[in-house]
């Protein structure tokens, strides 16, 4: 997963307004944390096979891409950790996401979390997580990760249908993902996340039910499901794709998985993800109640002070930007009030812990349409309130982007 993409309206700016020396001139530096802990996400571009439904900035694996993409980040981890309040703040998590982060080798990633820790405070029960292909990790470099300082995995399973896999482009069988998981658990990970997709070209309800019994029967401690979407900068999204599911159908494995994943004692805490007590994703939480989070690496995005920014996408354009002593912001947005009330209402509801009553009450405020609206949603009971607070029903996470819209 991919840090959220930071909407219109961001400001460009040349690549490169900061440097080693001069790191007063950096938006970062000038827009300082408010909060003592952040997160940190780290994008690894790299995939060796692009998937088709997948619009995430990623590049291909060529020769030497790797080092010097490393050599890159380890400069971006120097100016950052250089920022005058840097020392002020310690990182709560750390999410490598891609492109495939378990293309790197056990040594390179503990290479990678030595330098961040150079820099920053770890508070003393960090998650940290690594997103993870089945067809790129072995017991043996799981076991490195994890002596590295990872306590978490997130396996990208997508499908176990070896019929529907090499359409994705997945490099992976239903056997390598079992196997996979496997190796987790015996390299002694326990907090395992598996993400599987739904509304897959030729995915029917009965191949997604068989799907979703064989994941839980895994005993994750996680669950992400997606349902596809054809974004633009995807394969497919351009070219569009054949025998997708119908929206009854789409909306039947919805229902499927919920019921599923609550039959087998997990909690339906964010409209995509479901969790054993205890193990809700503690960074991607950092998302959805709008904190704040730093961001590294080509295309990453992060959150500080009331600013939104993005880095450099083309990973070879980063990797120029870095040598120059560069930091690499190519966008940044100063968000309103009125802004960072929509992101607080949007991003809170779509958890099932809610958001305060009182926060909606202030964007209801003089907007009779808007209130009209949401009493029609709390009269179908897709909307409900419990004590002083507001949160989406099942039906309502279904449903949500229809409010969502509206919020803005």
């Amino acid at each position: 997963m991919s840090t959220p993409s930071p909407a219109g309206g961001l400001r460009q700016m040349r690549p490169g307004s900061v440097s080693a020396d001069n790191p007063q001139g950096s938006v970062l530096a000038d827009n300082a944390p408010e909060a003592r802990e952040l997160g940190l996400y780290v994008h690894v571009p790299f995939c060796a096979k692009r998937c088709g439904y997948c619009s995430f900035n990623t590049a291909p694996l060529e020769d030497g891409a790797m080092v010097r993409y490393l050599e890159a980040l380890r400069r971006e981890i120097d100016l950052l950790g250089a920022l005058a309040w840097a020392p002020r703040v310690r990182l709560s998590t750390i999410f490598l996401g891609g492109g495939t982060p378990s293309l790197l080798t056990a040594d390179e990633l503990a290479a990678m979390l030595d330098r961040i820790r150079s820099h920053f405070e770890l508070v003393a029960d960090a998650e940290i997580t690594v997103e993870c292909n089945p067809e790129s990790v072995t017991r043996d470099k799981l076991a490195g990760y994890r002596t590295a300082g990872v306590n978490r995995l997130s396996l990208g399973v997508q499908s176990l249908d070896d019929s529907i896999l090499p359409r994705l482009g997945r490099l992976h069988d239903a056997r390598g993902a079992r196997a996979a998981f496997e190796a987790a658990r015996e390299a002694g990970c326990d907090n395992l996340s598996v993400d599987l997709m739904y509304g897959l070209p030729g995915l029917d309800l009965d191949g997604w039910t068989r799907a979703v019994e064989a994941v839980l029967d895994w005993q994750p401690d996680h669950l992400s499901a997606y349902g596809l979407t054809l974004d633009a900068g995807s394969l497919w999204g351009a070219a569009g794709i054949e025998g997708l599911p119908t929206e009854d159908t789409q909306v039947d494995q919805y229902w499927r998985l919920a019921r599923a994943a609550a039959a087998r004692g997990l909690e339906h805490y964010e409209i995509s993800n479901y969790a054993r007590r205890g193990f809700r994703s503690r960074h991607n939480q950092i998302y959805w109640h709008a904190a704040e989070y730093l961001a590294a690496g080509p295309g990453a995005c992060g959150f500080v002070g009331r600013m939104r920014y993005a880095n450099v996408k083309a990973t070879p354009r980063y990797c120029e930007t870095l040598a120059g002593g560069d930091l690499p912001v190519a966008s940044f947005e100063h968000l309103s009030e009125r802004q960072r009330l929509g992101e607080r209402l949007i991003l809170g509801l779509r958890v099932s812990d809610g958001i305060p009553a009182a926060l909606l009450e202030t964007r209801l405020d003089g907007d009779s349409r808007l209130r009209g609206f949401v009493d029609e949603w709390r009269a179908r009971t897709l909307l409900v309130d419990t004590g002083d607070r507001v949160r989406l029903t099942e039906a309502g996470f279904l449903l949500s982007d229809a409010l969502f819209v509206e919020l803005l």
